[in-house]
């Protein structure tokens, strides 16, 4: 057989991970505490009986999980790689660099403070969480130029992490919410439904938009902050764009679904692997890598000790830990 007829290893990767995204996405429909025969979730999308527990189960519970799931998983993997291209850090994820905990501490003033807690405060909380994140890894970027390594700079964020985190118990220990708090810094999708997919959906396709809007001038910056100030990239436009898609697509996914870590560590890495560094197709093998890889991890969360949860966080971090330590153990981290 010619070598030019077979099919290009990429596109076989992909293939895989479509075949896997169909196969978990149907199995997280059928499986939970109380697992549905494949002939009930069928009926109750072609013949939805509102009397019927099971077709209600699938059609409230499990469908906008999974849809959750998904956007989830986009956003991170979107944030990610958005935010590696940005620090030109291999080590960069929202979650390394205290921004998904400072949506975290957004949350939890908002769960302290708020009366009339809801989740559009929530929401609202840690996108202000989220920028102050990212504010602080800006200037941190910004002031340090050439004096920060990829490792110092994650040491920072650690510690940025740490301190939102110390906030963040505190404040919901001596206002008594720390329980409610748990779940976010757990991780997981069980509370899941629609108004969160009304929610997170225009939010990550947002996200989305202004990622592949600035997609070329990310393109050019992989090549060095000369080289796009010498191609007429403004610098200064790019970073405020792409920071804001940071904090919008973080600050959601955090709102919903707590501290997922390593996902945005983990896929632009394998996505850039695959496709280089042309962010017109970074970005959606991104996507498509990130909503599978949760989608996934959430079916594991739910068979791992049924009828009991594991943490969705617990799932990626098992994930993404050894992948960490081995990016943190080369020489070359700059991209």
């Amino acid at each position: 057989m010619d070598a030019s007829a077979r099919p290009h290893p990429t596109a076989i990767v992909l293939l895989i991970t479509l075949f896997l995204f169909f196969l978990c996405s149907g199995l997280s429909l059928f499986y939970g505490a109380f697992p549905v025969s494949s002939d009930t979730v069928l009926a109750s999308f072609h013949s939805f009986d509102a009397n019927n527990l099971q077709h209600q189960l699938i059609q409230e519970v499990r469908l906008p999980r999974l849809i959750c799931a998904g956007l989830v998983g986009i956003a991170l993997a979107l944030s990610g790689t958005m935010m590696q291209g940005l620090t030109r850090n291999a080590l960069a994820d929202p979650s390394l660099l205290g921004i998904t905990h400072g949506a975290g501490l957004g949350v939890a003033i908002s769960l302290a403070f708020v009366s009339a807690h809801s989740f559009f405060s929530s929401l609202m909380f840690s996108f202000g969480g989220a920028a102050l994140g990212t504010g602080l890894i800006v200037l941190i970027t910004v002031f340090a130029r050439g004096r920060f390594s990829p490792v110092t700079l994650t040491v920072a964020g650690a510690a940025l992490s740490a301190l939102f985190g110390a906030l963040s118990t505190g404040i919901t220990l001596f206002h008594q919410v720390a329980q409610d708090l748990s779940f976010w810094y757990a991780g997981g999708l069980s509370g899941s439904k629609w108004e969160h997919v009304h929610v997170l959906l225009p939010i990550v396709l947002i996200g989305m938009a202004i990622s592949l809007h600035i997609a070329r001038s990310m393109t050019v910056l992989s090549l060095g902050e000369e080289v796009a100030a010498g191609l007429g990239s403004s610098l200064t436009k790019v970073r405020v764009l792409g920071f804001c898609s940071i904090v919008l697509l973080a600050g959601s996914a955090v709102s919903i679904a707590g501290v997922i870590g390593f996902v945005g560590l983990v896929i632009p890495h394998i996505s850039r692997f695959l496709v280089g560094t042309n962010y017109y197709l970074l970005l959606p093998v991104s996507a498509l890598f990130g909503m599978t890889l949760l989608i996934v991890s959430d079916l594991l969360a739910r068979l791992v000790n049924p009828p009991f949860e594991t943490p969705l966080g617990a799932i990626t971090a098992v994930i993404g830990v050894p992948y960490f330590l081995y990016l943190a153990r080369r020489k070359e981290l700059a991209i």
